[in-house]
C-alpha cells in the first residue's frame, strides 16, 4: 500500500488555546480512517491542517508523497474535501455545481461533462441533475458535495463528519459509496473506481457516530487535540473483553444506585432502556450475583445482567475518563 497521509506532530494554537496537540496520522491507499471525538476535540481543526486550510503552527504533513508546506498545490490536487456544512451554490443546479468545480480544478471543456455525469451516476443524483442544489434533501446535498469532491480523481479524500444530520437510510447509502471507492472486488468496486479515477483512495473521516466508527479499518479517539487511542475496532473493543454488563429491569434508579454502590463497579452508563456497568477485570461473575441479590432485595426487579460484547462507546467512555484523570 501506498502511505496517503502522514502527518507528524501536528499543532494548532488559537490563542491560548491548544487546539491539537501533536497529532500523528499514517493512512495509506485503500484504507478508511476515522477520527471520533467529541465537539471541539480538535477533529475538524485536524482536518482543515490537512487540506491546506489552516496553517500549522508546528508539525509536518504530507498527502500522497508531496510535503504540504512547500508544495502545497501539489498536495491540494490529491485531495477532495467535504466539510461539515454544505458549502456548494444553493441557486445552481446540481450539474453546474459539478462543473464549477470541475473547471476550477482545471478540467478541460470536452472531459467535465462526462466526467461529472459519470459522477453522478456513481451517487445516484444524474436524475436530480437539473434541480437546484437549494431544493435538495440534507442527504441528497451530501452526495452532493461527496460528488463534488470526486470530480477532479482525488488520492485522498477528507470527510468532516459527512453524515451529520441526515437519516439514517442516507447514512447507509453514503457509506455503501465509501466501502465502494476503496473496495477491492466486485462490481460496486469497479464502477467506483471509473468514479474516481484512480485505485487505492484513502478516505479520512470523522464522525460522532459510533456504528460509523465501527465500518472503518481504524479508528483514532481524539480528545483535548490529542489522539488517546487508535487501533483497528476489533482490537480497540477487546480491550474492554469480559468487562461489560448489561443490565435491565426496573425501576431504573434501584438499578442505577445498586450498581454504582458496587465497589468493583467503575462506570454506568445508560443505554436506551439498559444499563452499561463496566467492571473491574475478572470481576464481572461476582458483580452480576451481588447485584441480581442487591436489587431484588431492594424491591426491584432484574430482566437479565449479563456479560455483553463491549461497543466502541464504552470504549469511548473508558478512554475519555482516563485522559482526564
Amino acid at each position: 500500500m501506498t502511505r496517503m497521509i502522514e502527518a507528524d506532530g501536528l499543532v494548532k494554537s488559537f490563542g491560548a488555546h491548544l487546539a491539537v496537540d501533536g497529532v500523528m496520522l499514517k493512512i495509506d491507499s485503500g484504507e478508511i480512517y476515522g477520527l471520533v471525538g467529541s465537539d471541539g476535540a480538535g477533529k475538524t481543526t485536524t482536518m482543515r491542517m490537512l487540506v491546506g486550510a489552516l496553517k500549522a503552527d508546528g508539525g509536518a504533513c504530507s498527502v500522497a508523497g508531496y510535503d504540504l508546506a512547500t508544495k502545497t498545490e501539489d498536495a491540494r490536487a490529491q485531495i477532495g474535501y467535504l466539510s461539515q456544512r454544505f458549502s456548494l451554490y444553493e441557486d445552481l443546479t446540481v450539474l453546474e455545481n459539478i462543473r464549477f468545480f470541475a473547471e476550477v480544478r482545471g478540467m478541460p471543456p470536452g472531459e467535465w461533462l462526462p466526467r461529472c455525469m459519470e459522477i453522478l451516476e456513481f451517487v445516484d443524483l444524474a436524475e436530480f441533475k437539473d434541480r437546484r442544489a437549494g431544493q435538495l434533501s440534507g442527504g441528497m446535498k451530501q452526495k452532493l458535495g461527496l460528488a463534488s469532491a470526486l470530480v477532479t480523481r482525488p488520492r485522498v479524500l477528507l470527510l468532516d463528519e459527512p453524515t451529520t444530520g441526515v437519516d439514517p437510510v442516507t447514512r447507509q447509502d453514503f457509506w455503501q459509496l465509501l466501502v465502494a471507492l476503496v473496495s477491492g472486488a466486485g462490481d460496486s468496486a469497479r464502477n467506483a473506481g471509473r468514479a474516481v479515477g484512480t485505485e487505492g483512495v484513502a478516505v479520512l473521516i470523522s464522525t460522532p457516530y459510533m456504528d460509523e466508527a465501527a465500518r472503518c479499518h481504524r479508528v483514532g479517539f481524539m480528545q483535548h487535540g490529542r489522539i488517546i487511542a487508535e487501533d483497528t475496532p476489533s482490537r480497540l473493543r477487546a480491550r474492554l473483553a469480559g468487562r461489560i454488563l448489561e443490565l435491565r429491569g426496573s425501576p431504573s434508579p434501584v438499578l442505577r444506585r445498586a450498581a454504582q454502590a458496587d465497589q468493583a463497579v467503575e462506570a454506568v452508563g445508560a443505554f436506551g432502556d439498559r444499563l452499561h456497568l463496566r467492571v473491574q477485570a475478572e470481576q464481572a461473575g461476582t458483580v452480576i450475583e451481588r447485584l441480581s441479590h442487591l436489587i431484588t432485595s431492594e424491591g426491584g426487579t432484574v430482566d437479565y445482567l449479563r456479560v455483553i460484547p463491549p461497543l466502541l462507546e464504552d470504549v469511548f467512555i473508558h478512554l475519555s475518563e482516563q485522559a482526564n484523570e
